[in-house]
């Protein structure tokens, strides 16, 4: 049976089609109500995690001077969405959450406490080949802490990933961390110069994607010669306990710059880590984790699910030089930041948390007769703190209102009928059972908390 409703969409869709073809950019979506109240949930679970420990929000411009941008991301700088603007100006849409924080804390260095500790959760965008899991607009969310050199704030930021993929249903995650710096001593122990090292990270970085045979290429391919490639290699796929692994190359790697360096900030990290809650087990030393973005100087970690294998779903490190490309001095600073879209993938796929079709918790069904009364229900609902529907299609039968709000989803109805009104009461019916009851309109407040609290 079609409803009024309906036949009015019909109608009015066959005198006036529409004249451009409705479709979004590739790597871009709509999120409907659906997919929007899962993310919505799962950005406060983490929003809360990032304010229990103390991260204040931040929000930064979508577009960004150039000039900002540039020299920062490695080889993310080729998937930089830029045009000029129409005063001339070259512009740039972020493509990550650190560099726009790194001006802030240039621009406002006056009006921040340090440590600073700030979280963002926001879109960011790169032109990069559109797959599953990954897109070109996509969420990012960040927690960082801006002034502290020490490893305390690394390994904070490692347990704030932690807790918030836990707080998601993924406790289960590993967490890889290695140094920038180690990396470039063990880049220098086999005879490739400081200058190529960017090169050799993101190689390396590429390894569960192409494979040894495919990184050794890819080192040739850089003027690495073969021995030195080998060498690499050899040295980023050990793999065992780590104290055991930075003990062997403390000896291996003395003299070499920066190695002694590494090799004592990441004892400490390793060390700190269990103070903070998070167990031996939930952590390893993975020396070919080099990460892509340039401008990391110190610790670099990586969670990644390999139960079912899942892959990444977050990282970041320490980059305490990026805010001195805005200040002219280097200021400390580390964090983490997770990629919500891959997070809301698992959740889904997994069942990690309850899915929702609508946030709507009751709907007033109301009739021509009964509309100001059915009106003052819901509001007296909303002002009990309920989230209320209420028919806008009075002129529509019982039936066809009752089945709009099962469609949707929604667990309760009210029926404000003119005979319950007249003897003072409501039907309520739960939509989830199809049980319904008549009762005093007093009382209705309380029999909707206890019926949407028993679905709780």
């Amino acid at each position: 049976m079609v409803t009024d409703g309906e036949r009015e969409i019909n109608q009015t869709s066959a005198r006036r089609r529409p004249a451009v073809k409705p479709q979004v950019l590739k790597g871009f979506r709509d999120y409907l109500p659906r997919q929007m109240i899962l993310r919505q949930r799962i950005i406060a679970l983490f929003r809360g995690v990032f304010e229990r420990h103390g991260y204040e929000p931040l929000d930064t411009p979508v577009l960004e001077h150039l000039e900002v941008l540039t020299g920062k991301a490695g080889e993310n700088e080729r998937l930089m969405y830029h045009f000029e603007d129409q005063g001339g100006r070259a512009v740039g849409l972020r493509y990550d959450l650190t560099v726009p924080l790194s001006r802030v804390v240039a621009m406002h260095q006056n009006d921040l406490v340090l440590p600073f500790k700030r979280y963002q959760i926001a879109p960011v965008w790169r032109a990069e080949k559109p797959q599953r899991g990954r897109f070109r607009e996509f969420w990012q969310c960040d927690a960082d802490i801006v002034g502290s050199p020490s490893m305390l704030a690394d390994a904070e930021a490692i347990t704030v990933m932690a807790e918030a993929l836990a707080a998601v249903g993924l406790p289960q995650a590993t967490i890889r961390i290695n140094h920038r710096k180690l990396l470039t001593a063990l880049a220098l122990l086999s005879g490739v110069d400081a200058a190529r090292a960017g090169g050799v990270y993101r190689a390396i970085d590429r390894l569960d994607k192409v494979g040894p045979d495919g990184v050794d290429r890819e080192l040739i391919g850089l003027g690495v010669p073969a021995g030195a490639a080998k060498r690499i290699l050899d040295l980023v796929t050990r793999t065992g306990a780590a104290d055991t692994l930075l003990s062997g190359l403390r000896e291996q790697l003395a003299g070499v710059p920066g190695a002694a360096e590494a090799i004592g900030e990441l004892e400490q990290l390793f060390a700190y880590l269990p103070q903070f809650g998070i167990p031996a087990s939930a952590y390893v030393l993975d020396l070919a984790l080099a990460r892509g973005l340039d401008y990391y100087t110190g610790p670099v970690f990586e969670a990644s699910v390999e139960q079912p294998k899942i892959g990444s779903v977050g990282g970041a490190g320490r980059y305490d030089d990026l805010i001195g490309t805005f200040l002219g001095r280097g200021v400390p600073a580390t964090g983490m930041s997770l990629g919500i879209e891959r997070i809301i993938e698992v959740v889904e796929e997994f069942g990690l948390l309850p899915v929702q079709s609508t946030v709507t918790e009751v709907f007033v069904v109301a009739f021509p007769e009964t509309m100001a009364a059915a009106a003052g229900i819901a509001r007296d609902l909303r002002a009990a703190g309920r989230r209320v529907d209420l028919s806008l299609l009075p002129s529509r039968g019982v039936g066809d209102q009752l089945k709009y709000a099962g469609r949707k989803g929604i667990p309760l109805a009210v029926i404000a009928g003119a005979t319950e009104l007249d003897a003072g009461t409501v039907a309520l019916k739960d939509l989830r059972s199809n049980e319904q009851r008549t009762l005093a309109l007093i009382e209705l407040p309380g029999a909707v908390e206890r019926l949407l609290h028993l679905e709780q």
